[in-house]
């Protein structure tokens, strides 16, 4: 096991107190046994030294996740007996506790899993438009759009799925749920060392913190965050309590369901109680299908980012990407104007297969994808105002968990509350972030949401509705045998993210830290421009402008986490550089 090492100080008592507590809630053995201790190695997670690891090939199973304390407990579990479903649970339940602005209880999200026996599955735990929701609750009088209704506190939420989505995982694990939850309960009652990024975006969202709420809560205090601060969540650590008591009944009903709908009617919210009891998780068919000798799984609707991926691998199929270079002009410019056109089909045919009759089978079909690109010409741009849809008949701010365990069982999972911290709310009294996913339904068609994403008729509100997403879990086989798992945060970056992913590692064959490091872009369509990070070739940048394409520089895109099976059956695990993500295994 790779182990985290000083970051910074604090009193040895109050690391002991902590650290019993935990040993005790998981069952372990004592931490000065190197024989049977519960790490392999004679160390412990200690919640207030660790470093952070971005990568590293481990030999039996790995989590990679958006922060180092979620991915070693959920490497822990699976080293205590546990397999990939059971680190996923423990691994979600930690990044509640120690990645509030993604992690969540509050929001909602996807899993693709690949089973041992070859079973797939894909799990949809997105969040539901509440009951008292309507088609125009965030127009004004005169029929404009008001966004920051949609965006900014209590009525941008939808109902949580989370916790309904651990629960139906739970199915698949082995592990006692009280041994899954208590590292998170521990970590929320004694709290964890933050650091410098986390500081700074706390101490940035402050104002907003104070604006959005109705009662004191642990992210505001008097003096700057600064690194090696404790964030101490004791509302958190009741509410993960009466859920480890009470199961998803300890979240959807009772005391937590209370605080709550009365946290709703505080703020002029519209959740609930029974929104919130009747809120169940849905298991969906994963889409299937293939790419030279890979098979690719990826979560179909309500979201977008598994036809969209489809879509693009599809649509650059039989074009020699090798031969024409990475990141060459003209590897960027085909893989664009694939983006453009999905990102086209999205807007207009994409939502909630419950409400809305998704043409899966056709926007993904191989005369579909011809279709889609027999106008594209490699010589310069098609505008996207001369992009419509297909013809057929009739917040940046998620987290990606990628887990691979000793049997070949593979767990890709992405959640989110939307934007950071998502509607900045947090439920008096229950210590979480609710999400702001409303906004992630078309508030009216034609007008973009927070990632510029446009959305027509498919994606209006409506009760019950799931709001379309972009969210991507992949996994890929080789020869119907594991290879690899992936996805990233990043709003509507999401698939084409996944899709450069993709594509440097089953076309330019780069390992899973190559892929990571690779400069992104990304195009959605509209805006009809160009986005990449910093560091993009300034040579293909020039040569996409002589052709006639807008380029916009960007902070980072996306933070993808990655485990990939090298040839001897060894795990290489990559987290993203781009944040504090963290890779562990053994």
């Amino acid at each position: 096991m790779y182990l985290p090492s000083c970051l910074t100080t604090i009193s040895k008592n109050r690391f002991s107190i902590f650290y019993i507590l935990l040993i005790v809630l998981l069952g372990l053995s004592h931490p000065l046994s190197a024989q049977n201790d519960w790490l392999g190695s004679g160390k412990s997670i200690d919640p207030f030294h660790y470093t952070i690891l971005k990568s590293a090939t481990f030999q039996h199973a790995s989590v990679a996740s958006a922060h180092p304390l979620a991915s070693m407990i959920g490497a822990a579990m699976m080293q205590k007996g546990g397999n990939a479903f059971d680190a996923a649970i423990a691994t979600q339940l930690a990044l509640a506790v120690v990645f509030p602005e993604a992690g969540n209880i509050g929001g909602g999200g996807f899993m693709v899993a690949r089973k041992t026996n070859g079973e797939n599955i894909a799990l949809d735990f997105r969040e539901t438009a509440p009951s008292k929701a309507s088609r125009d609750m965030y127009l004004d009088k005169n029929g404009n759009p008001d966004m920051h209704l949609s965006q900014d506190g209590h009525l941008a939420s939808g109902v949580p799925g989370s916790i309904a989505g651990i629960f139906a995982m739970y199915k698949y694990a082995k592990l006692p749920f009280q041994q899954l939850i208590a590292p998170a309960i521990a970590l929320a009652e004694h709290g964890f060392v933050i650091t410098a990024k986390e500081a700074h975006l706390l101490n940035a969202t402050k104002a907003e913190f104070i604006r959005y709420n109705t009662k004191p809560n642990a992210f505001v205090k008097a003096i700057p965050w600064k690194e090696g601060d404790t964030l101490i969540q004791k509302d958190l650590a009741k509410t993960l309590m009466r859920i480890s008591k009470n199961g998803a009944k300890g979240f959807y009903e009772g005391k937590t369901a209370q605080l709550i709908a009365a946290e709703m009617q505080r703020g002029k919210g519209i959740i609930t109680l029974d929104d919130l009891k009747k809120y169940k998780a849905d298991k969906r068919t994963a889409l299937t299908f293939n790419f030279n000798d890979f098979t690719i799984l990826g979560m179909p609707p309500p979201s977008s980012g598994g036809i969209i991926v489809e879509q693009l691998m599809k649509m650059i199929a039989h074009k020699p990407l090798l031969a024409y270079g990475f990141e060459s002009v003209k590897m960027v410019q085909l893989m664009v104007e694939a983006e453009r056109r999905a990102f086209a089909d999205r807007a207009a045919y994409m939502g909630d297969p419950d409400f809305w009759k998704v043409p899966l089978k056709t926007l993904t079909s191989v005369a579909y994808i011809a279709q889609r690109m027999a106008n594209y010409d490699s010589t310069k741009p098609t505008p996207s105002q001369q992009i419509k849809e297909g013809q057929i008949p009739e917040h940046e701010e998620t987290t990606h968990i990628s887990i691979m365990d000793a049997e070949g069982n593979m767990v890709s999972i992405t959640t989110t509350l939307n934007g950071w911290y998502g509607s900045r709310t947090v439920v008096g009294g229950a210590g979480f972030f609710l999400n702001n996913e409303m906004d992630d339904f078309s508030v009216k068609p034609g007008v973009p949401n927070m990632f510029g994403a446009v959305g027509g008729e498919a994606n209006a509100i409506q009760p019950g509705k799931r709001m379309l997403s972009s969210m991507a879990p992949t996994i890929v086989l080789k020869n119907n045998a594991p290879f690899m798992v992936c996805g990233t945060p990043g709003g509507t970056t999401i698939p084409t993210s996944v899709f450069q992913t993709l594509a440097d590692v089953l076309i330019f064959n780069m390992s899973a830290e190559q892929a990571i490091a690779a400069p992104k872009f990304h195009h959605q369509w509209l805006p009809d421009v160009i986005f990449v990070e910093p560091n993009f070739p300034k040579n293909t940048i020039a040569g996409l402008e002589a052709m006639g394409y807008a380029i916009q520089q960007r902070g980072p895109i996306g933070r993808t986490e990655i485990i990939k099976i090298l040839r001897n059956g060894a795990r290489e695990t990559a987290a993203d550089t781009r944040g504090d993500d963290a890779v562990a295994g053994f």
